[in-house]
Order: structure tokens, then C-alpha cells, then sequence
């Protein structure tokens, strides 16, 4: 049983202000895994308050001493990365190969990134008589989610520390593990005192009282798009930037060609990492309409690979995150069975083999038109939907007619057949045939957010330009 009861504020481990807990439940098991102490309002200012007192010199630091303590951080992190993986997988159900894989290794390769990025970074650049200096921005509040707690903490944390900003963080509740370990992390690497915080608790409470607190100068959120409304809102009344990731429905365009059947084999594998548990998910697939029966059986034969059980085993899915998230999924699905999609895979309930557990049946529909809910609500689930198309231009038609736009996917044999559709989508980041790169920016357009994370995009959100008119450069040493 874990006991994470204890906020990390000023460089130290305090208790709360209010003594409130709330249970952490197993997703696998059903059954309460720890304990958390729910942050207050009061918890907040004194966190805020501390950023605030550390800004003043952290934003002066040098790059040298930056640069050294992300290093030291990187050491710390690379000693625990099993710590934090067993962590992901007991409070969100990541099967263990991915909970202590991929999880773990987004959070070190955003953080190696960071390094990388910092060494070259041009934080003041000379046009003329004018100097524009970028300088940190202030207090940040970051506000992460369940989903990829790792991931998420990371493309936040480590740009912020990066650029000489102070912060103060507010992880997950349903997935709180994973970040008291990573600021134990931060406080064994030497982090001077103020200038990370972290506070526990419920979005509805920490996190309003952080997006609206006057002395918060900038908030990254990522989650639902309710929440980020709501977070906007908060925020607007002192006039601080907002950066958020929300959600995504995004599509995945497989071209008509010999390559078809693997890529919506592929496609399908894919939807289902994680529990489909993914904001960037390709959860529309468009295949060529005139080849649909192909794609059925591709996709059939593909989520039947699936195996979903017990996360400390041998299986591709654990459960979802949580009973709420699972029947919301379930809602999802009876809705597309009775929108008159046809259901090739998975449906209501759990696996036969499974009575205990929020575990889903990786889930597949056919034939579904893209006014459908299922085809335009995000549903979060290992729930994916396959549209027809006529036409390339039909299938970018059908792409774009959407309310988000985070992510899209263009997979075919031709390259600059991908290429050339991959530039008509309208969404903020796409993969051509799997590709992945740390330094991309990621972010989306439309109801999808705003702003950009990950590599050197992801610095800039946590910077002011500042414009030095006159400016006289010193002359060089002799």
C-alpha cells in the first residue's frame, strides 16, 4: 500500500494544510493501491508563493548551471526508471513492458532532448541596433494528465527548468504515483529549493486555484477539452498565457495500393496501445471505400492479436484507467452498435476471461459515416472506427471535417503520395509512415488547443521576447 501524503513545496517535503486523502484504485484489481493527500487552496498559494521567491534567482541562473543540474537529474532519473515504470503500471493499468518501455523512456528522451537543445539554445539574438532577448516567463502551473503521466510531466517540466522558470506542478489524481517518484527525482538531483513544487489534489480544486492565482504567470494544461475551457476562463481574468493540449479525433489516411491490408493491420495495432487511452490516437481510419471488405478483415484479424489481461503479464492491454473512463467507453461503443456502424470487433462488456478489472474488448467498427458521434466524439478508448472514402480528395475532405485537430496519420507505399496528402490535412502534427521524432513540435489547432510542446518549440512557450532598442554590444576581450 502506498502512502503519498506528503506535498513537495520550497525545496522540501511538508504536509498538507487541510488534512484531506483520497483512495488510489487499482484499475486491474478493483481494489484502493495507496493513499494521496488532496491539495487546498492554500496549498496552492504557498506553492506559488514559493516559486515566486526562487524566480528571482533562478532566472538569472547560467546555462552551465542549468545544463549541470538537468544532468543530474538524468543520472537520478536513469536510476529509477523501473521504480517509475512499476508505478504506471499499478496506478493506470500500462501492461508492464509498457509502463517500464516506452512510458519511462518518453519522459528520459524528452529530458535528453532538453539537454541537447539548452547546449545551442539562443536565448538573445542582435538584428541591427536592437537586441531581442528571450527571457523566462515566471511562475509556471502545470497541470498534467493520467494518460502518459511521464511523457506529460516531462514536455513541461524540462523546458521550464531549462529556460529559468519556476513552477509548480499538479499531477493526475487518478495516476498520482509516478510523479511523487519523479520529484523525489528532482529533489535528489539538487533542485534549488522553490524552484519545482508539487502539490496533489483535484483538478476542480488545485488546479483552478493555480490557473486563477495573480501571481501565476503562465499555465500548461493537458486533458479534456472541458477542462481546458474552464482553465481558460480561469486564467483570463489575470491576463496569463495559456498553453493547452486537449483533445483529438484524428485521422489516418491509408492510400489505395499493395501496402493497404498491412497498413490498416498496422493502424489497428496501433489503436489499441495504451488501451487506446491516447489524445493523438488514430481513431478514424479512412481506407479506400471501394476495398472496405479487405480492410474488415485486416482490421479483424488484427484486434483479435490483441490479448488484454493482467499488466504484470504477458498481454498487449491492461484495463483503462478507471470504472468512470470504462463506462464511458461502454456508452461509446452501445452508441456506434446503435448508430448502425457495423461492429467487426470487440463490443460491449469485458473479455470472456476477465470478471474482475476495467478491462475493454479491442473494439472496431466499420462502415461508419463520418457524421456519426463515434466518428466526431472523442472516446478514449481502444475504440476505432473505419471510414470509406472515394477519392484522395474525398478522404482529405473527410480528415479535416472535424472539430480537433491534434494529430493525422498518412500511411502508404508511395512517399510522395503520403507527402503530398500529409500537406493538405489540417491538424498540428502528422506521422508519414511511422515517423516519430523527439524534436518535432507536438500541439494541436482547433478545439485541439493551442501552443506547441516537445523539442525547441516546446522552450519557446515558456519564454517573453523582449526588445532592446540601442542597444550597444560590449566590445570583444583584447
Amino acid at each position: 500500500m502506498r502512502e503519498y501524503l506528503k506535498f513537495y513545496i520550497d525545496g522540501q517535503w511538508v504536509n498538507p494544510l487541510e488534512r484531506k486523502t483520497s483512495d488510489v484504485i487499482n484499475p486491474a484489481t478493483e481494489q484502493v493501491s495507496g493513499r494521496i493527500s488532496m491539495g487546498s487552496a492554500a496549498d496552492a498559494d504557498l506553492a506559488v508563493k514559493a516559486a515566486r521567491r526562487a524566480f528571482g534567482s533562478w532566472s538569472r541562473s547560467s546555462r552551465k548551471e542549468r545544463l549541470e543540474l538537468m544532468q543530474a537529474i538524468q543520472a537520478e532519473y536513469d536510476k529509477r526508471q523501473a521504480e517509475i515504470g512499476a508505478a504506471i503500471t499499478e496506478e493506470m493499468g500500462a501492461p508492464a513492458a509498457l509502463g517500464g518501455g516506452f512510458h519511462v523512456q518518453l519522459g528520459a528522451g524528452h529530458l535528453a532532448t532538453a539537454i541537447e537543445i539548452l547546449k545551442d539554445f539562443r536565448f538573445e539574438e542582435l538584428r541591427g541596433n536592437t537586441l531581442l532577448a528571450k527571457d523566462p516567463i515566471g511562475v509556471c502551473a502545470l497541470i498534467t494528465p493520467w494518460n502518459w503521466p511521464m511523457n506529460q510531466i516531462a514536455v513541461k517540466v524540462f523546458p521550464a527548468l531549462a529556460t529559468g522558470c519556476t513552477m509548480i506542478l499538479k499531477p493526475p489524481q487518478l495516476a498520482p504515483y509516478s510523479a511523487q517518484i519523479f520529484a523525489e527525482v528532482l529533489h535528489a538531483a539538487g533542485v534549488p529549493k522553490g524552484v519545482f513544487n508539487m502539490i496533489q489534489g483535484a483538478g476542480s480544486v488545485v488546479g483552478t486555484a493555480l490557473s486563477g492565482h495573480p501571481e501565476v504567470d503562465m499555465v500548461s494544461f493537458t486533458g479534456s477539452e472541458f477542462a481546458g475551457v474552464e482553465i481558460a476562463k480561469n486564467s483570463a481574468t489575470t491576463v496569463k498565457r495559456v498553453c493547452q493540449e486537449l483533445g483529438g479525433k484524428s485521422a489516418f489516411i491509408v492510400l489505395d495500393d499493395a501496402a493497404m491490408v498491412a497498413n490498416v493491420a498496422g493502424a489497428t495495432s496501433g489503436m489499441m496501445v495504451n488501451s487506446g487511452q491516447t489524445c493523438s490516437a488514430g481513431s478514424r481510419l479512412l481506407v479506400p471505400k471501394a476495398r472496405m471488405a479487405e480492410a474488415i478483415e485486416a482490421a479483424q484479424k488484427a484486434a483479435a492479436e490483441v490479448t488484454v489481461g493482467d499488466p504484470q503479464g504477458n498481454f498487449v492491454m491492461g484495463p483503462v484507467v478507471s470504472k468512470g473512463q470504462y463506462n464511458e467507453i461502454q456508452r461509446y461503443i452501445q452508441i456506434g452498435i446503435d448508430e448502425g456502424a457495423t461492429l467487426v470487433a470487440g463490443g460491449i462488456g469485458r473479455p470472456e476471461s476477465l470478471g474482475k478489472g476495467w478491462y475493454v474488448k479491442p473494439t472496431v467498427f466499420a462502415n461508419v459515416d463520418n457524421r456519426m458521434r463515434i466518428a466526431r466524439e472523442e472516446v478514449f478508448g481502444p475504440v476505432l472506427v473505419i471510414i470509406g472514402y472515394d477519392s484522395i480528395d474525398h478522404a482529405i475532405e473527410i480528415a479535416n471535417d472535424s472539430d480537433f485537430g491534434l494529430a493525422g496519420y498518412v500511411n502508404g507505399a508511395d512517399p510522395e503520395a503520403c507527402n503530398a496528402v500529409a500537406r493538405r490535412m489540417r491538424t498540428g502534427w502528422i506521422s508519414i509512415n511511422g515517423g516519430f521524432d523527439f524534436h518535432a513540435p507536438f500541439g494541436g489547432i482547433k478545439k485541439s488547443g493551442n501552443g506547441r510542446e516537445w523539442g525547441e518549440f516546446g522552450f519557446h512557450e515558456y519564454l517573453e521576447t523582449k526588445s532592446l532598442l540601442g542597444f550597444v554590444p560590449a566590445p570583444p576581450a583584447a
